[in-house]
């Protein structure tokens, strides 16, 4: 039997499948007119709280743009040890949970260069990852972002305080501790 009738049939087939219907959709460009919601708009506003994807970077500020109270570090705190702790550790020294069981360190708050870092460097890092470390924008919301930034340089001032610079009622208990 020749190939030639089969390979018609079989042709004719493929020919026919080829529809343009996923190509030609009807669809709308952003913020175009339309009919089809009661305020003549084809997009929908974001939900509450929606998370966007694409921000605009130019826009987000270089230092903690709230004032930095005791409210503002707490809420850090707590941030900080529910999502960076695992890894970083509840000091910020990089000895997270997940480094005693084996994964590799992510670098210590403490080190020179992320004392000098601006604050900016820290919320980029949280919103878009870095090395092994994996975006968290969808899972921290802008402010909660900041929030840890500030507690992160309270733990950075912690370990780098100037004594002089301390209540008297601490350096009173450092200088005992001190002393033989």
């Amino acid at each position: 039997m020749s190939r030639l009738p089969l390979t018609l049939v079989f042709g004719a087939l493929l020919v026919a499948g080829c529809r343009q219907d996923m190509e030609d959709q009807p669809r709308y460009d952003p913020l175009e007119a339309s009919n089809q919601f009661a305020d003549g708009m084809s997009a929908r506003t974001p939900v509450t709280g929606t998370v966007a994807r694409d921000t605009d970077l130019s826009r987000t500020p270089d230092r903690i743009p709230d004032p930095v109270t005791i409210e503002l570090l707490q809420r850090g705190q707590q941030r900080f040890d529910i999502f960076c702790s695992p890894c970083h550790g509840r000091t910020g020294d990089g000895h997270g949970i997940i480094v005693q069981r084996g994964f590799s360190a992510p670098p210590s708050y403490h080190q020179d260069a992320l004392r000098k870092a601006p604050d900016r460097h820290f919320y980029d890092v949280i919103t878009n990852g870095y090395g092994a470390m994996y975006s968290y924008a969808a899972r921290v919301p802008p402010q909660d972002r900041w929030a840890i930034v500030a507690y992160i340089r309270a733990l950075q001032y912690s370990r780098d305080a100037p004594i002089a610079e301390l209540p008297q009622t601490l350096r009173a208990r450092l200088e005992a501790k001190a002393a033989p």
